[in-house]
């Protein structure tokens, strides 16, 4: 009886696993199958993953980033817990990442015209790009080729280190392939009369207009190029001159690509979180100098009205810079300028609140301030900085001093924008007046003439335009070593790779870790220097 029993067993589990076979063939001929989970929630997620984590903002760019960059003070020792940002910010790309895998696998394993993947192949591309390149610039070579890919092999589950100049190299392949095959004419179909798949509504960035899809391609292309052009000249200028010359299709004003937290149905509570968890952010007296001509505490020195938008003056309605480089006599730095309890009675921020906190409004809205991927006015930089060096393209300085003007207005601009489209900045909001953005201009410590250094002027707008943006402004200093800076620039050139790493991925991380040097910030990622 057993034995029959066994055999029934045996002949059902047969069956079950051809009609499972058949179900699996099915599934690959159309990676949308209600079967699994659907590729549109699938990349919602990896798109939700674009945001900031909030130990990744207190730990990495407040405590850590805005102190190496100078864009603000710390003014006071905190927590100091950098692992804690590491961690997040690495864990957080690869379940990402392992995401991005299956959709990819599924798309591979479409039977139909492989053509009608293009557009979600793109937008897939131009996501990893933006992920891997900002995780690669933090510590350098990393896992990826191999990584996210353990459910296909369990040999993948510990993936092996790939450099950064080879995971570079790729991605910029693949941004190319981008501007090269995304469908952003109107025709619904592929040549072969294929409808083009798509996310189904679940692409919350672009809503899948494909020609921004390929503005934030090509952007993100002229961006590490550029990084890179000191390490690989021959191809970073090739690019450069590939997007220039052929006037290829770049963010605009306006366009500037962010994670509004309104359009996404998400609010940002790990921003105010952030700050108000320590209470130590200032304005350093590095950004200070960039925007007022004197330490006038009545603010009459100011000609740059973006530090109403970034700072706001202290509890005696003050403008009063930490020094960036404080030394035993300083005052220390007090209040509570990050509490909630601003709400109902903004003016106070603690009596002994008598450095400029960062603004209020700008960190506390929840809804309607964006997390920052690119910005047009860094694109109109990067282009001035390629017109006035030669890079990919011929010299010319009246085009450098255009795009220049361009950047510094369109940040301008932008920057009032943001604080006049939130609804609880209700005090002391920021108005540009008329053709205001071209009277800042043309102060003389902005304006792009004389015998003013005019490559280090480029170099310094950027730094400003990316004061939500800490990171941006670390890879640039890092590679200029000429953005604005009091006393000594710090060399801390990488961050050192989280310790959940080094436990669960010994022996790849030791291999690359000879290779490499030490795992510690004096070690140079690729593109430096």
């Amino acid at each position: 009886m057993i034995k029959k029993i066994q055999a029934l067993l045996a002949i059902a589990l047969v069956f079950t696993l051809i009609a499972c076979e058949k179900d699996f063939e099915e599934l690959n001929k159309n990676p949308f199958k209600p079967t699994q989970v659907e590729i549109g929630p699938l990349f919602n997620s990896v798109i939700q993953s674009l945001t900031l984590g909030w130990n990744e903002q207190l730990y990495l760019n407040n405590e850590t980033i805005y102190k190496l960059t100078q864009q603000a003070a710390l003014s006071a020792t905190t927590f100091q817990n950098v692992s804690i940002g590491t961690e997040e910010v690495w864990s957080r790309y690869y379940a990402a990442l392992s995401d991005i895998r299956d959709i990819e696998s599924r798309m591979d394993n479409f039977e139909d015209d492989q053509e009608a993947t293009n557009n979600v192949r793109a937008m897939l591309k131009v996501v990893l790009a933006y992920k891997t390149f900002r995780l690669s610039d933090l510590f350098g070579g990393m896992p990826f080729f191999d990584a996210g890919k353990g459910f296909e092999n369990l040999e993948l589950v510990r993936p092996k280190f790939d450099t950064q100049e080879a995971i570079y190299k790729a991605l910029l392949d693949d941004l190319k392939w981008v501007n090269d095959n995304a469908n952003i004419n109107p025709a619904p179909t592929t040549a072969a009369g294929e409808a083009y798949i798509s996310f189904n509504g679940f692409d919350q960035l672009f809503n899948e207009d494909m020609a921004m899809w390929v503005k934030f391609a090509n952007s993100l292309r002229l961006r590490h190029a550029i990084r890179m052009v000191e390490k690989e000249p021959t191809l970073a200028n090739e690019i450069i001159k590939e997007i220039l010359e052929n006037d290829l299709p770049l963010i605009e004003a306006g366009e500037e690509v962010a994670m509004w937290p309104s359009k996404l149905a998400w609010r940002n509570e790990g921003m105010f979180w952030s700050f108000r968890e320590h209470k130590k952010m200032r304005m350093g007296t590095t950004m200070w100098n960039q925007l007022s001509d004197s330490d006038a505490t009545d603010g009459s020195g100011i000609f740059d009205k973006r530090v109403h938008i970034f700072f706001e003056p202290n509890n005696e309605n003050e403008w009063v810079a930490f020094p960036q480089n404080p030394t035993a006599a300083t005052e220390p730095s007090g209040g509570s300028p990050y509490q909630q309890l601003r709400d109902d009675n903004h003016s106070f921020k603690g009596v002994s609140n008598i450095y400029s906190p960062f603004n209020y409004f700008l960190i506390r809205d929840e809804d309607y301030v964006p997390e920052l991927l690119q910005t047009a006015a860094e694109v109109h930089f990067l282009k001035a900085e390629a017109y006035l060096r030669g890079l990919g393209v011929a010299l010319d300085e009246d085009k450098a001093k255009q795009e220049y003007k361009a950047g510094v207005t369109t940040s301008i601009v932008f920057w009032h924008n943001i604080a006049g489209s939130t609804p609880i900045w209700t005090v002391n909001t920021p108005v540009l007046e008329g053709q205001e953005q071209f009277v800042i201009y043309n102060h003389p410590s902005i304006n792009f003439t004389g015998g003013t250094d005019k490559l280090e002027l480029i170099y310094k707008q950027r730094w400003i335009d990316a004061f939500r943006q800490p990171w941006e402004a670390y890879a640039l200093g890092r590679r200029t070593k000429e953005t604005p800076i009091e006393g000594q620039r710090i060399e801390h050139n990488r961050f050192s790779y989280p310790p959940s790493e080094i436990e669960n991925n010994p022996e790849n991380w030791s291999t690359h870790v000879a290779e490499m040097g030490a795992d510690d910030e004096l070690t140079k990622v690729w593109w430096m220097e």
